[in-house]
């Protein structure tokens, strides 16, 4: 191995653990009764909280709240993780500059863009990295990306900010769901995570652009898509 790789995996073994992370069974069905004023933002989640339950149990979950987690496997997702958010901020810059209208949707666009685009920057400063390298995605995060791409090209702009919901929502849950304390090294994982606002970025704009039944059955398959690929990635992260 050449000296300037030796260099990137000691720095990245000593940094992971203090760096914050960016971050398919089959659809339930909505519950809302029908013909009632439906919050999709929440039932979105209150459909696929299995989805979540699942997650927190995965090995690589639990052996980070034991705290024995072997640093190596942790690297290994930080290393993933980079590859996500650079990649998810390159197709954000493209939505941002694609959506011209709605003005709500297309600030969404570019708000969200710009929030990745800086956290993207924070984490290659943190590794000292000047651009993405070479990083190949394992099978999990490779069809999570595809399934991104695809949502992209495909759906309708709305449903590509419902496909980005489920990262900002799950990681939160996980992290106050995870019973950590401060002698444990992934603490700063959990610490990291556990605050958020998803709600003040998403909700009002999916409750005013869901609002029949057809976007509402599409939005509940994409979300629960996206969390099935986030509960491979964790999966896929340590595999016993």
């Amino acid at each position: 191995m050449m000296d300037s790789e030796k260099m990137f995996w000691f720095k990245a073994g000593w940094l992971a653990v203090g760096l914050l992370s960016a971050c398919c069974g089959l659809p339930a069905e909505p519950m809302d009764v029908p013909g009632n004023v439906q919050d999709v933002y929440d039932s979105l989640w209150t459909n696929n909280q299995d989805v979540a339950e699942q997650t927190l149990m995965v090995p690589f979950l639990q052996h980070m709240q034991f705290g024995d987690l072997q640093a190596d496997n942790y690297v290994n997702f930080m290393i993933q993780d980079i590859n996500y958010v650079l990649k998810v901020t390159d197709m954000l810059r493209e939505m941002a500059q694609k959506v011209k209208s709605p003005d709500d949707l297309q600030t969404f666009m570019e708000n969200r863009y710009q929030s990745y685009k800086q956290f993207a920057e924070m984490m290659l400063k943190q590794f000292n990295l000047n651009s993405l390298p070479d990083i190949k995605p394992i099978p999990a995060m490779e069809k999570y990306l595809a399934d991104y791409k695809a949502i992209m090209e495909n759906e309708k702009p709305i449903f590509f900010a419902v496909s980005l919901l489920p990262c900002s929502r799950l990681w939160m849950w996980i992290a106050n769901q995870l019973k950590e304390n401060y002698c444990n090294a992934y603490f700063i994982w959990k610490k990291n995570n556990m605050h958020g606002n998803p709600e003040k970025h998403y909700k009002d704009l999916l409750n005013k652009y869901l609002k029949k039944p057809d976007q509402i059955t599409r939005a509940n398959e994409i979300f629960r898509q996206q969390m099935q690929n986030e509960k491979n990635f964790f999966s896929a992260s340590l595999e016993e």
